[in-house]
């Protein structure tokens, strides 16, 4: 009996902010366990997605490469992964193009996302951040990859990518797969240490609730020994016990092990042994990150290497599937 296929992974990552422990958890680890897994496994810094809020040109360019030598000392490795910057590879334009065909306002209306992030002001956003789900499906249709991991913030999105999919084989015949959603077991959506109603974020976060993964130890000591718990003593996940939750994932996902293990562990110890041992593995955790990062980021050129190779990789998968959209589209 043949083996199974191994799944075609992608996943993208923006540049925006400065990379925190959720992203850490949440998506970056995937794309390093997911390396060997895949076949290939995709990865990108999707810029693209940047410009749909105000940004600055000189400050992208700067944390594109921020984020590329984040995932790298993370441990991606060019070698075993196709690694670029998504506005490299012009086949996710088009093909966003494309999909808008078999899009309706209706769907986009719908995402969470975008009616948190504009708010009252929905009638100013730009059309790009409208748009933006499309462009996350364009991402990952176009290389007909079968696996996408993120994080739990994201699931909305993929099960519109998927949609996207089913309706365009519907109208123009069997082109594109339809992919299969990843997220971690434990630590999917890790929250913010101050307001652990909310999921970690640089942009609308608490300062001092978001561990960077560039935080150096002092600083995330005081973040994590600063968290938010309850009133109680018991180290016990619970719906009622939101802050103790999401500090028993993120020591959980530190060590490898599931939350039953972290509670039998800190049964009856109290909260400060159990700050003191999450603030361990939370460091031990990055501390090779940091070390790396500050070794990559200073040599600009090789990091653009990396990514323009990665970039040629990809635009040579992402042709024939977008050669196949266009023909099944009447075009070409």
């Amino acid at each position: 009996m043949s083996s199974p296929a191994k799944p075609i992974i992608f996943s993208g990552i923006q540049p925006t902010g400065r990379k925190h422990l959720g992203n850490y958890i949440g998506a970056i680890r995937q794309y390093v366990e997911g390396q060997d897994r895949g076949e290939p496994a995709i990865f990108c810094v999707v810029d693209l997605h940047s410009i749909s809020v105000a940004y600055d040109p000189a400050d992208l360019r700067e944390r594109v490469l921020d984020t590329a030598a984040i995932l790298l000392a993370a441990g991606l490795d060019p070698e075993r992964c196709v690694f670029f910057r998504q506005s490299d590879v012009a086949a996710h334009a088009e093909m966003t193009w494309l999909l808008s065909a078999v899009t309706s306002h209706g769907d986009l209306n719908r995402m969470t996302q975008f009616k948190e992030k504009t708010g009252s002001a929905r009638d100013l956003a730009s059309a790009a951040l409208f748009y933006y789900p499309v462009l996350m499906a364009a991402d990952v249709l176009v290389y007909r990859a079968t696996e996408v991991p993120v994080g739990d913030d994201q699931r909305q999105h993929v099960e519109l990518m998927r949609e996207i999919a089913r309706r365009f084989n519907e109208r123009f015949g069997e082109t594109l797969v339809i992919p299969d959603l990843k997220v971690p077991e434990v630590g999917a959506r890790i929250m913010d240490l101050q307001e652990p109603e909310r999921k970690m974020s640089t942009t609308g976060g608490t300062e001092s609730g978001t561990v960077l993964v560039l935080d150096d130890e002092k600083t995330i000591r005081k973040k994590v020994g600063s968290a938010v718990t309850d009133s109680g003593r018991e180290v016990v996940a619970s719906p009622d016990k939101p802050g103790v939750t999401n500090l028993i994932d993120i020591l959980a996902v530190a060590r490898g092990v599931g939350r039953a293990e972290i509670e039998r562990e800190f049964d009856g110890a109290g909260y400060g042994d159990f700050k003191g041992a999450v603030a361990d593995g939370v460091v031990e955790l990055l501390a090779p990150v940091r070390a790396r990062y500050a070794e990559l980021r200073p040599d600009e050129a090789a990091l653009e290497r990396v990514l323009l190779a990665g970039a040629e990789k990809a635009a040579t998968i992402a042709a024939p599937v977008l050669a196949d959209v266009r023909a099944r589209m009447g075009f070409g």
